[in-house]
């Protein structure tokens, strides 16, 4: 939860009627089954934060908070989310100040 993480250079996001579509530009990204990605509201909650200067941590009580949602439910989700796209390369790890 202390990891601060940004998209990777080699997607390609764009709002499409009201939804993030995520396209892979490089092979590895992703998985062999999905070309395209697209983020639900809660996804996109998310990953509209990830700028690599918040942590997840940072992100989840911020979300919790616009929400009024409980903490420890934002940040499994925050945390299920960064890793599933972390593992698809979909997103990457900041890089140090």
């Amino acid at each position: 939860m202390e990891s601060r993480l940004l998209p990777s250079e080699d997607i390609v996001a764009r709002v499409i009627e009201g939804e993030i579509v995520i396209v892979p530009l490089a092979a590895g990204i992703g998985d062999m089954q999905d070309e395209l990605y697209t983020l639900n509201e809660t996804g996109r909650a998310i990953w509209d934060r990830l700028d690599g200067q918040r942590t997840l941590r940072e992100i989840a009580a911020g979300l919790a908070q616009e929400f009024e949602a409980p903490a420890e439910e934002i940040e499994k989700d925050v945390e299920g989310f960064a890793t599933e796209l972390l593992n698809r390369k979909i997103l990457v790890t900041a890089p140090a100040a």
